[in-house]
This record gives C-alpha cells, sequence and structure tokens, in this order.
C-alpha cells in the first residue's frame, strides 16, 4: 500500500469536506479516491471520514491524526523536491533574495557566488519573499538567502543583521516633496504602499510600529516590490520605502528622512554546509552596508 498516496487522499478530503471536490483537487474521478479512503480506514484500523449526504466530516479520530498526515504529505513533497533538485542541478548554487534588495546588490551577489563554484557550475537565483526564503533554505530547496530582519530564522544559519540604505518615496506633488524639514505627520492622508504581512509578519509589524511611534498611522496598500511601490507612490495616493538610490523618475521624489531607522534590515540565513557561499553573499551585505 501507497501510504503517502493514500494520506494525500485524507488531507485532501478533510481540507474540501467533499469527495468530489476533493477528487477535482487531486485530478482524479471520485470513486478510487472514495476506495483508496476506506483501503486507509482499513490499514489504519480507525474511520477517519464520516461520509453524509451533504459532504464529509472527520471523525475524532480523523481530526487527531489530520495534522500528522499533513506533515507526511508536505514532507514526502519536499523530499521529491530536493531528490529533483540535486538530480538536476548537480554543480549549481541555488540562493535566494527578498524582493526589497535593490537589483545592484542582487547581481553583485550572484557575482559573488560566481566566486565560490566551478567554472563549469551555475548560480541560480530566486526573488521571493521572506517567509518562503527561509522555508526553502530550511528544506534544503535553497543554499543560501538573503531575507529581512527581523524574520522567525529557526532551523537555519543566520549570520548578523546588515543595514542597506533605504529612502522615503512621496508623490511628486505632495508638500512633503518640497518641504524644507518634511516629518511624518506630513504624510497623513497617503496609504503606506508596502509588502503583504503575510510575506514576513515580524518586519511589517516592526515597520508599522516605527511609524505609530513617529505620529503617523497610515492605511497600507500591498506593493511586494519596489515596482509596485513606486507605482503606487506616482499615482499620488501613497508614500513608500525603496533602496534603490534617487533616479529621475516621473511622478516620484526621495526624501531622506530617517536613514538609520528607516534602513533596511537583511541578514544572510544558509544550510548547514554551505558556509562559503553565505561568505560570500556576507560580504557583499557588508559594503553596502550604512557607515
Amino acid at each position: 500500500m501507497d501510504l503517502i498516496r493514500h494520506l494525500r487522499f485524507f488531507v485532501s478530503v478533510a481540507d474540501e469536506r467533499h469527495f468530489g471536490r476533493a477528487a477535482a483537487a487531486l485530478d482524479m474521478t471520485q470513486p478510487p479516491l472514495s476506495q483508496g479512503l476506506r483501503r486507509l480506514e482499513r490499514h489504519l484500523g480507525i474511520d477517519l471520514i464520516h461520509r453524509t449526504r451533504h459532504g464529509a466530516v472527520l471523525t475524532s479520530a480523523g481530526l487527531q491524526l489530520l495534522p500528522r498526515a499533513r506533515l507526511l504529505v508536505d514532507d514526502a513533497e519536499r523530499l521529491l523536491a530536493e531528490s529533483h533538485r540535486i538530480a538536476n542541478s548537480r554543480g549549481t548554487v541555488h540562493w535566494g533574495a527578498t524582493a526589497a534588495l535593490p537589483d545592484r546588490m542582487v547581481t553583485a551577489c550572484v557575482g559573488a557566488l560566481r566566486t565560490t563554484v566551478a567554472e563549469d557550475a551555475t548560480v541560480a537565483t530566486t526573488v521571493g519573499t521572506t517567509v518562503d526564503l527561509v522555508a526553502d533554505v530550511r528544506a534544503g530547496l535553497c543554499d543560501v538567502a538573503v531575507i529581512e530582519h527581523p524574520a522567525l530564522v529557526d532551523g537555519v544559519e543566520a549570520r548578523p543583521v546588515v543595514k542597506v540604505p533605504r529612502w522615503l518615496v512621496v508623490p511628486a506633488d505632495h508638500r512633503s516633496a518640497a518641504a524644507e524639514r518634511p516629518g511624518f505627520p506630513m504624510l497623513a492622508g497617503l496609504s503606506f504602499a508596502c509588502p503583504p504581512r503575510a510575506t514576513n509578519p515580524p518586519a511589517v509589524d516592526t515597520l508599522l510600529d516605527l511609524l505609530r511611534e513617529r505620529g503617523l498611522d497610515a492605511p497600507t496598500v500591498p506593493a511586494p516590490d519596489d515596482r509596485a511601490v513606486l507605482a503606487a507612490t506616482a499615482a499620488g495616493t501613497s508614500f513608500g520605502l525603496t533602496a534603490i538610490p534617487p533616479a529621475d523618475t516621473p511622478g516620484v521624489t526621495w526624501i531622506r528622512l530617517a536613514p538609520q531607522a528607516l534602513a533596511l534590515r537583511v541578514r544572510v540565513v544558509h544550510r548547514p554546509g554551505a558556509d562559503a557561499h553565505a561568505d560570500a553573499v556576507d560580504g557583499v551585505l557588508f559594503r553596502e552596508r550604512l557607515r
């Protein structure tokens, strides 16, 4: 009996609470799904699902076993992904960067990593959220990553925090753009274009708390990267933060405000055994740090 496959049936039915929808999610028909779940129940010696006219309801035993079943299914998928990476990417360094890291630093990190691999090896880059990057490093899918701080880094090795310069961007026609001494309260009435909280809850919460401490309690609009931040700012309704140095950008003005407090805090995380890769990336960050 393929235990993982049948546990996947159980998890899908538990998530959908309906056999037809679970079968569709698994790209199969309902009869083999139902038969497979019954086979699993016989194998375990317990009932997992009550079958009703209106759908599927977890039994008491099903409720107790669902978290462990979900872990086994997730771990199996990660194992398959890792084996695929090993089989198809020998000689490749996989690294990731938070979307907040400016392009010049991303390319500098790639160049530094190339010095740590053989001449015929490659460097594969992923730009993602801090939450996803930490999960990928923890699972072995990524060798090293640059993430935002603060963040939950359990299960990975972490290097010291580094500050990268970051600017406040405001609409070019906003009163703060021309102010001799702009302050945070002047931004009242604008929304704050920032990454969704789910991308890294500790960092987003810390930033919002900082703004409130400075007298600004602004509503937020989702802006996952610098392009989205600049677009929302140019629209005249939002302000944001970017590590891109000041540039001639229509509709947007850069303001140097509270540089230490608003600095982008990043750090390198890596899997065990990837110290050389981490050293290379760490070196790039420290060259860009605030002095």
